[in-house]
């Protein structure tokens, strides 16, 4: 199979076919995903919570998330990799650019940036200096002691239309691909629809390009609990790859998320 390029990702949208996304965090599981036919593999900093077990993803450093960059990048012959950009690693264009560089030599396709406006500048530089830039607005992981914990975003009619705003800006500044994490489902549907660029989303409905879910709760075996927005495909799986292909069928047909993984 051919190699899936930004291209492919905007072709799928714009045949409306739905896009397929998991964490990944090593070579072995990023075969086994890349096999079944996951087309984009991302580096999170979701590492710190279920690989180091701590709280919140702040702890991640740039070196933690190269490591497993390299890692992954070897397991892979057709998925899209993205690379997460750690807690405050992006605090200035300049420092962006340097940390996001250090990404790609170690096999990123594209980095992730969480936040809106403020970026826009950091964008429009590292996409001017040849580094694919992925946007992620609604529940920012690395904002939650802003937010004053994990929460949904995006409820009331003032912070939806900011964050369908900041969605447009951040188009606009160069990005090609956006994650919308926990929003209401009416919400992510419109800004999917205001957008010419793919939205993957992970708790924001199944009105999405596209759904990414961390590969330990796909799994059922993450350390603390069960996201509501996740579906454990082990649990009626024989194996890993049958819980995969389970997952990639239940998004493309419009199963997965069902009201019940949603928010309103």
């Amino acid at each position: 199979m051919k190699k899936v390029t930004t291209s492919t990702l905007l072709k799928m949208k714009q045949e409306n076919t739905k896009i397929t996304a998991l964490t990944a965090y090593d070579a072995s599981f990023a075969k086994l995903f890349d096999e079944q036919g996951i087309e984009v593999l991302l580096i999170g900093d979701s590492l710190g919570m279920v690989l180091k077990g701590d709280d919140d993803t702040l702890s991640v450093t740039l070196e933690e998330v190269s490591y497993h960059t390299r890692s992954v990048k070897k397991g892979v012959e057709r998925a899209f990799v993205v690379a997460d950009m750690p807690f405050m690693s992006y605090s200035t264009p300049e420092e962006a650019y340097l940390n996001a560089a250090q990404l790609m030599r170690a096999g990123a396709s594209m980095v992730k940036l969480e936040g809106g406006s403020w970026l826009l500048d950091t964008i429009k530089g590292l996409t001017e200096r040849s580094v694919p830039v992925c946007g992620h607005l609604g529940l920012t992981p690395q904002s939650v002691h802003v937010f004053g914990g994990f929460k949904v975003q995006g409820r009331d009619d003032l912070q939806a239309e900011n964050i369908l705003e900041q969605a447009k800006q951040l188009e606009q500044a160069g990005i090609q691909l956006l994650v919308l994490e926990c929003i209401p489902s009416d919400l992510a549907d419109k800004i999917s629809q205001s957008l010419s660029i793919p939205v993957i989303g992970i708790g924001a409905g199944a009105q999405t390009d596209g759904q990414i879910l961390v590969m330990h709760d796909m799994f059922g075996i993450s350390a603390n609990y069960m996201p509501k927005f996740s579906k454990n495909y082990l649990q009626h799986s024989n194996d890993m790859r049958e819980a995969v292909s389970q997952y990639i069928q239940e998004v493309q047909d419009g199963r997965f998320p069902s009201d019940e993984h949603s928010f309103n």
